[in-house]
């Protein structure tokens, strides 16, 4: 029995009862291609359901506002990914009216959509014969044939993608690529693959060569950023001084607060002393309360962020600063780290 077969026969003892794969619409595979980028199938279930209940078809994606969907976003992190759907939404409702495309060379025009996912939505949803490759699938070929090429490397992305065309069952490329996957997803993971009970071990490089955890090989080309935002509370019971985030930044088109990012960690003394805050928040800056400060860990950036609660009202507003009803926060799209600060000062 050749790799496919046997892989194939492990996934449809083994696989997990996921909803998009009951279905070939490809607007439902799309959304779960998309959603679980970056995202684990348990963390990225609820947002999925919630998605599909709200938007039932591409159309309806189609005319949701921006900050709707970034707030059934928020918490998944990738905000581009949200807004990049939006667009690719209303591309599918224009352009192909309201038909969500299946086929590879199409797809792969749309926004937020790289050859991983068109390869994926049109082999799930239409059999097209084109092989998925993805990070579960790198990293069973790089042990099953011991490949060690860099897998983020031009070359090596070139090798695994012709290495995965090769090994492609073309009269079933779905199913062969949904097995792929969810072997690399559930046996063959990144730590502690279950190497005791895989039916093609006897077959595997690594597992004969001792060099599991040495496969597959990544260039380590990510420079981490840190940066440190200095948010500030100015609210009463009934509103809050709310900021709406432009496009050329993280969490764009979003709303957080009225912030200062500086180049450190400050002491609160240092931080008075800013000629920025005071051209906003004036000589008498009075504070109650300063938070400890909260990492939150992005894919290039690490951000230090701490909350200012400030008892005075700035005497004068940036463009973008408004007073925003309490009641209305649960509806805005709000980044989850500055949510968390603020929904327990008031309940939400």
């Amino acid at each position: 029995m050749d790799f496919s077969n046997e892989l194939v026969q492990w996934y449809q003892k083994n696989k997990r009862d996921l909803p998009w794969r009951k279905t070939y619409d490809a607007y439902v595979i799309w959304l779960s291609e998309i959603i679980l980028q970056q995202t684990r199938v348990e963390q990225g279930m609820p947002y999925f359901n919630r998605f599909v209940e709200k938007y039932p078809t591409v159309s309806s994606f189609a005319a949701a506002d921006e900050d709707d969907i970034l707030k059934l976003w928020q918490g998944l992190g990738y905000y581009s990914r949200g807004r990049n759907m939006l667009k690719t939404a209303r591309m599918v409702q224009e352009v192909y009216d309201g038909r969500f495309p299946q086929s590879y060379e199409q797809l792969i025009k749309l926004k937020g959509i790289g050859e991983y996912t068109a390869a994926a939505i049109s082999s799930f949803s239409a059999n097209e014969a084109r092989a998925v490759v993805d990070g579960n699938v790198y990293r069973v070929i790089a042990r099953y044939f011991g490949i060690d090429e860099p897998i983020n490397s031009t070359k090596g992305k070139k090798m695994f993608q012709q290495t995965a065309n090769e090994l492609l069952n073309t009269q079933n490329p779905g199913l062969h690529n949904q097995a792929m996957m969810e072997f690399g997803a559930m046996l063959c993971k990144p730590k502690n693959p279950a190497c005791g009970i895989c039916p093609v071990r006897q077959g595997c490089y690594a597992f004969l060569n001792n060099a599991i955890n040495s496969l597959p090989v990544k260039l380590n080309k990510v420079k981490v950023r840190e940066r440190y935002f200095n948010y500030f509370l100015v609210a009463d019971e009934q509103s809050i001084l709310m900021n709406k985030r432009d496009d050329k930044d993280i969490w764009a088109n979003m709303y957080d607060l009225p912030m200062l990012e500086t180049p450190s960690l400050l002491t609160p003394e240092e931080l008075l002393l800013s000629p920025e805050l005071k051209e906003f928040l004036g000589d008498e800056i009075i504070i109650k309360e300063i938070s400890e400060v909260k990492k939150h860990v992005l894919t290039h950036q690490k951000l230090y962020v701490r909350l200012i609660t400030l008892q005075n009202r700035p005497v004068k507003l940036k463009e973008m600063w408004h007073y925003v009803p309490v009641e209305n926060l649960k509806k805005l799209a709000i980044p989850k780290i500055i949510f968390i600060f603020i929904k327990n000062i008031f309940n939400l």
